[in-house]
C-alpha cells in the first residue's frame, strides 16, 4: 500500500474498530464495504482505490444491489468456467 493510501485508510480502520461492532452484520455485499475499501486501496492506491470505495458505498442502499462484489483487478473476479475444461 502506498504511503498516501495508508493515510486514506485511517478513517476506514477507525470505522472498523469503533463503529462496525455496533452496526452489526447487516452488509448487503460480500466483501463488506470496509473490506472492499481496504482491498481497493491496497491494490489500486489512494486515488483510484478511494474512488472505487466511494462508488461501492454509493451502491450500498436499499435500492442498490447485493451479493458478491469483488474489487476489480483481483484474481477472484473472473469466470472460472474455462478452468474446469482442461
Amino acid at each position: 500500500m502506498t504511503p498516501l493510501a495508508h493515510i486514506v485508510a485511517v478513517p476506514v480502520r477507525l470505522y472498523r474498530l469503533l463503529f462496525s461492532p455496533w452496526v452489526g452484520n447487516s452488509c448487503r455485499y460480500q466483501p463488506t464495504c470496509s473490506a472492499y475499501a481496504m482491498e481497493a486501496l491496497e491494490k489500486h492506491g489512494a486515488i483510484k482505490g478511494s474512488w472505487m470505495a466511494a462508488k461501492r458505498i454509493g451502491r450500498c442502499n436499499p435500492w442498490g444491489g447485493c451479493g458478491y462484489d469483488p474489487v476489480e483487478g483481483t484474481d477472484c473476479d473472473h469466470d472460472h468456467s474455462h478452468d474446469e475444461q482442461a
